[in-house]
Parts: C-alpha cells; structure tokens; sequence
C-alpha cells in the first residue's frame, strides 16, 4: 500500500483541481469563499487523511500534507478554515499543531509519517464539511479535503460503557506471546490484563486496538509503542494498559477478530480511555502524540 501512495497523491491532486461536486466553479472564484483561500494558497498539495470516523461535537481531524512527489511537508503548524461548501465562506477558522506520532527506539517503516497534523474543531451539526489546510512557514502551499460528519460515530461514543471483553491475556494464551501481539519486541506489560477484568476491578485504563506487524497505512504510525510509553509515565498511578491485535490470529487473510467486532471498530488502529466507571472518556482514531495521550490520560484518568 506505501508503495501506491504516490499514486493516490496524484489522484488526490487531481481530484482537488476539478469540479467540486457541491456546484462551485473552477473559474473566479468569490472572493473569501473557501475556494478561493485554497487557490490563494499556492501549489496544490493533498490532504491525506489519518482519520475518517467523525460524529458532530467536538472533531479531533488529523492528516498529513503530501506534495506530488509523495514527500510529507511538516512544518509546526498549518492554518485551517472550514466551510459547508468549497463555494461557501468558512465559518470557522483554527490552527493545526504538528504532533511526533513516534517515540525514541520505535521500529519505525522509512515511509511512515513521524509527525501528522492534529486540529480540534468544533462542529454543532451533522453533515458535509470542507477543510482547507494551508501550513505556516515556507513556500506558500495549500490542499483541500472533505469531511463527513454523522449524527453517530461508528465506534463507541464517548461517554458509552466500554464492552466488557474478555480480551486475550498472558494467562489466557497460556504464556504464548506470539499469539497476543505482533510487536518486536513484545509489549508484555500491555497483554497482562483483559478489558473485562479493568472493568470488574473498576480501575481505568487505556485500551489501544493495533497491529504493528500489519499497519497498512502511513497515517497509523507506531501507535503501540506510543501506549506503552505512556504505559511507563503513568506506572505507578494504578492505570491499566491493554494491547489487543486486530486479526483472528494475527493473520489479515483471516478477517477482524471478535473483540474487533465487539467494539465495532471501523478502522484500526483505535486507542480508548475507560474511567473508574467504566464509561468510555476520550478516544483517538489513528495516530495520537504521546503529548496528546498523556494530556489525555491527565484529564480524564488522573
């Protein structure tokens, strides 16, 4: 998939420099509309997505932005405007923050993102949104990106009760740590509790879904390896960390596994803080920062 991704920038590109699909026209744009702030912007550049699974509220976007080459541009931050239609004036404006989605030591593939840009955006209403995203610094350069936003999430809602699966563990897989995590090294401090057992000893934790031997895209970087940092910051707060793959026995050829299918996971990987009571508190799709997650962590477990 890496290998294609020139190729899909290209379409990204091309797709972006056509008809709009919301009746805007390529020609003139209205001054201040956002088509207009996109072609004001400079090159085109695309906007590849590290998240997709948006419900109305508080929207956490992360995305990268990649040139024709295929080469991610990473600057500290990158202005954002959002509008209803690429033909509409934004109405809201915000700052994307470059955020290191990996950690010192992590076995990181030469064409996985090390940074991505995170923005928090404030959508009341369900519907189509579009995203212009122009990075600060340098030469001049801009891309565009749509946004769906349902009424629901795919994934658990914050502020639902967690599932209470009973996750594979150490003990469970009777020591097997093969048939636990595809990691190398091992993450085995991450695969000694089950999400069911957290929940009966009503002790928060972090629940991260990953597969680090099989991330297809350059967007989820070396998730796992975030969780267990993190997983050392916080060991001696009582806070449980928990690893599970995403295949039926860490094989792809054999679909999602059922713990999987019980959270109703629509992408991978996905990383949830449970509460003392048991309620999902925040949740990240795709790659997160260990700022993010230990900011996280701080507010909602701590």
């Amino acid at each position: 998939m890496r290998a294609l991704l020139a190729v899909v920038v290209v379409a990204l590109l091309a797709a972006g420099c056509g008809s709009s699909g919301d009746g805007s026209k390529r020609s003139a744009p209205t001054k201040g509309t956002l088509e207009a702030i996109w072609r004001q912007a400079g090159p085109a550049v695309a906007l590849v997505p590290g998240t997709s699974d948006y419900a109305h509220g508080d929207v956490r976007v992360s995305f990268l932005v990649v040139n024709g080459q295929g080469r991610s541009i990473e600057r500290p931050t990158a202005r954002v405007w959002v509008a209803k239609a690429r033909s509409a004036v934004p109405f809201r404006e915000a700052t994307a923050r470059l955020e290191r989605v990996s950690v010192a030591g992590a076995d990181v593939h030469a064409d996985d993102a090390k940074s991505i840009y995170v923005v928090r955006l404030k959508l009341a209403l369900p519907g189509r949104y579009w995203l212009v995203a122009r990075p600060v610094g340098g030469m001049p350069i801009g891309g565009i990106r749509d946004l769906d936003v349902k009424a629901r999430s795919a994934s658990p809602s914050i502020g639902a009760r967690a599932i209470p699966s009973r996750t594979p563990t150490l003990a469970s897989a009777h020591g097997r740590v093969a048939a636990l995590t595809t990691r190398q090294p091992p993450d085995r401090e991450l695969l000694r509790e089950s999400v069911a057992g957290a929940l009966a000893a009503r002790r928060p934790f972090v629940l991260v879904f990953a597969t680090p031997a099989f991330c297809e895209s350059r967007t989820c970087g070396p998730v796992v390896d975030v969780v267990e940092a993190a997983r050392r910051r916080f060991a001696d707060s009582g806070i449980r960390f928990i690893h599970v793959e995403i295949y039926r026995g860490n094989k792809p050829s054999n679909g999602v596994n059922r713990w999987v299918k019980e959270w109703r996971i629509p992408t991978e990987p996905w990383t949830f803080l449970v509460g003392r009571d048991g309620r999902i508190a925040a949740k990240f799709e795709g790659s997160m920062s260990l700022h993010e997650l230990r900011s996280a962590i701080r507010a909602h477990l701590t």
